[in-house]
């Protein structure tokens, strides 16, 4: 009997476009960065999400979404928590050119939990 990894809930805000190549997916993966983001960066908690697609997302792309996923924790492990704001305001780093590798260890779907325009 095999039993399913340890995973950690991650939330990504996103906007129109990032969010049509993940359906593009299947709702499995995030796309390749572009050369301009070298970083991708899943964050912990969802209202930090909520705050990003709602007042960020919004104004530069029209609309904002916030996505959930769930990741195997042991993988997580490699990424230290960035704080960069309040205590609240925490997210991941993956380098652009490890996101393949962080997209092969997305357990079950990504999926879409809010949307503001």
């Amino acid at each position: 009997m095999s039993s399913q990894p340890a995973t950690t809930t991650l939330w990504r805000p996103t906007g129109p476009k990032e969010l049509d190549l993940v359906r593009r997916s299947g709702w499995r993966a995030w796309p390749p960065r572009l050369p301009e983001q070298p970083i991708f960066y899943p964050v912990l908690n969802e209202d930090y999400a909520i705050r990003i697609a709602r007042d960020w997302n919004v104004k530069h792309d029209g609309a904002g979404y916030v996505t959930r996923f769930e990741v195997e924790s042991d993988f997580l492990s490699r990424y230290p928590v960035q704080q960069v704001g309040g205590r609240t305001i925490l997210e991941l780093w993956v380098p652009a050119e490890e996101l393949d590798e962080f997209n092969a260890h997305i357990v079950g779907e990504i999926r879409l939990t809010h949307e503001f325009a």
